[in-house]
């Protein structure tokens, strides 16, 4: 065995021992977050419950605006470690150690090796992309499968027959890898991956002036085996229930494009913001990476436009789009990972400068996740200013009444945060590089990692806690549980509702005032309180923290 094989082998080993320590642990210790967290574990718990694995469900009934794929690998977590959050987000953190291995060996090959542990080291010290892979959310297989869909029609691009290319001649079987990857995918999350990989292909066909090794029956064989893929359970979820999924399916995925979805709507810059802010460090030295493309030999320049593509697409594509949530543009870690490792190398080589303007971006970002540390248990703390800063939202109001503790120590992952900016710039101004570039990436994993232990509860707890008690009290009783002002997918995960329902029963006016079968509960906000209160058939239990607690009074 070769010198290189060896230590990628040992590289990959160490890189998923740590993966593994950090995406896998503390999985478990917060309940769920409403909306998309909820809604997949419940998809997931519908599947077993219901033995219905070719559909997925909600509430008992078909859902129509996710593909399975996901729900099949949370059922599956379900089936070995029980319905729990856990189960939730395993598949996730199993994702991310694919990520970080894939990348690794990308890098690794295109480059060196010292280049693909700075690209891992980008990802896992950046602030979302290292929560990304502590999730219950679709994204991160999705975007797995599109970047390994885009790097087999880089792949078979560069082999070339007519040049001493460096890697394989075999552009078929790259072609059929990538087209695979493209189809699940679209099981995953529909045909916006294929949209994603067609107009990434399509900018780098201009920008290298339609000069391109692959082919019109390339092309196709690619897009055959992706639709082929993707048909294992489109096609049969057609044939046995008619079109009606896939062209809801499309009707939905037209209406988040068009317009805000849930309340999701924001400003044209929004992921520009979410990017920088949300991927830092990484963001700070792929702003400069963009610029560095013409460094290095053919594969590299090229791969580069790659990788701009991609990220001027996603980023585009989801500033356009009407719904803006947070993980739309997660797609775009690939490339600004890859963008800051491209800097990082320069940096350490001595080609480029560490600019005065990185600096301070550095800094300001950096204290500013800091300050926001430091000062949040303090502020937690002070319920009358919080409560007048409020005001004009009663429901935040009422949240405060939460009974949550705060020790102080809770500030140690902002204090962390100071100390791993100051060795960073201790050990670069030394010109000790290896230290400087992991004392960053690892520490900022150690501070995504301590923030999310010493605070995610807390949040939980002043959030959903009081509602998601209540529905986890029903679990035993066979009854309806209807809620008003708001909607939540945790009536469902959260009191483990059960088949059969009958289907009057999904009508909100017999739920409130007609002659229901069983035990019925309304919950809602104190903003809807009026709304329910004032009917002759219900009976107020309590209210805590924002949420209003109704029994219906059954004759």
């Amino acid at each position: 065995m070769s010198t290189s094989v060896q230590n990628r082998r040992t590289d990959l080993l160490l890189i998923n021992a740590i993966a593994g320590l950090f995406f896998i642990s503390f999985n478990g210790g917060v309940r769920l977050f409403d909306w998309d967290e909820i809604n997949f574990a419940e998809c997931a718990r519908e599947m077993i419950v219901m033995n219905d694995y070719l559909r997925a469900h909600i509430d008992l009934q078909p859902f129509w605006e996710k593909p399975p794929l996901v729900f099949w690998l949370q059922a599956l977590a379900m089936k070995v470690f029980g319905i729990n959050e856990f189960s939730a987000r395993f598949p996730n953190a199993i994702c991310g150690m694919l990520t970080l291995s894939s990348i690794y060996l990308f890098g690794s090959h295109i480059w060196n090796r010292k280049f693909a542990w700075l690209w891992v080291g980008s990802w896992f010290g950046a602030v979302l992309p290292h929560l990304y892979f502590k999730s219950g959310i679709i994204d991160p297989w999705f975007n797995l499968f599109m970047f390994l869909s885009i790097m087999g029609l880089v792949l078979a691009s560069w082999s070339d027959p007519k040049k001493d290319s460096p890697f394989a001649n075999r552009p078929y079987r790259y072609l059929f890898l990538g087209g695979v990857a493209l189809g699940l995918a679209m099981l995953t999350k529909g045909p916006t991956g294929m949209l994603v990989v067609g107009l990434t292909a399509f900018t780098v066909l201009v920008v290298n002036r339609f000069k391109w090794y692959l082919h019109i029956g390339q092309f196709l064989f690619f897009g055959l085996i992706a639709v082929a893929t993707a048909a294992i359970w489109f096609g049969v979820e057609t044939y046995l229930h008619g079109p009606w999924f896939v062209t809801t399916f499309i009707t939905y995925n037209y209406r988040l494009f068009s317009t805000g979805d849930a309340g999701h709507s924001g400003f044209p810059g929004y992921h520009f913001v979410v990017l920088l802010v949300g991927c830092f460090p990484a963001s700070i030295f792929a702003i400069r990476g963009m610029g560095l493309g013409k460094r290095g030999n053919a594969y590299q320049a090229d791969f580069h436009r790659w990788m701009l593509g991609l990220f001027w697409v996603v980023l585009i594509l989801f500033s356009v789009v009407g719904t803006k949530i947070v993980h739309y543009s997660s797609m775009c870690y690939y490339p600004l990972t890859f963008l800051s490792a491209i800097t990082i190398n320069q940096l350490w080589e001595k080609r480029v400068e560490f600019s005065t303007w990185m600096r301070g971006l550095m800094i300001g970002i950096g204290a500013l996740f800091a300050l926001v540390v430091i000062a949040l248990p303090f502020l937690a703390s002070q319920k009358i200013f919080l409560r007048q800063l409020l005001e004009k939202d009663p429901f935040a109001v009422a949240n405060l009444e939460a009974d949550i503790h705060w020790t102080g120590w809770e500030i140690l992952p902002g204090i962390l945060l100071i100390v791993v900016l100051f060795l960073f710039f201790h050990f670069f101004k030394k010109h000790d590089n290896q230290k400087a570039f992991s004392v960053l990436s690892f520490g900022m994993g150690v501070f995504v990692l301590s923030t999310l232990i010493a605070f995610i509860g807390r949040i939980e707890g002043f959030s959903q806690a009081a509602a998601m008690e209540f529905y986890e009290s029903k679990q035993n009783e066979r009854c309806y549980i209807l809620t008003k002002d708001f909607r939540t997918f945790g009536t469902y995960f959260y009191s483990k509702v059960m088949p059969p329902r009958d289907t009057v029963s999904y009508n909100e006016n017999w739920l409130l005032t007609g002659p229901v079968d069983r035990p019925t509960y309304i919950v809602t906000k104190i903003t809807g309180e009026d709304q329910v209160s004032g009917l002759p058939t219900v009976r107020k239990l309590y209210a805590k923290n924002g949420f209003v607690f109704f029994e219906r009074v059954r004759e």
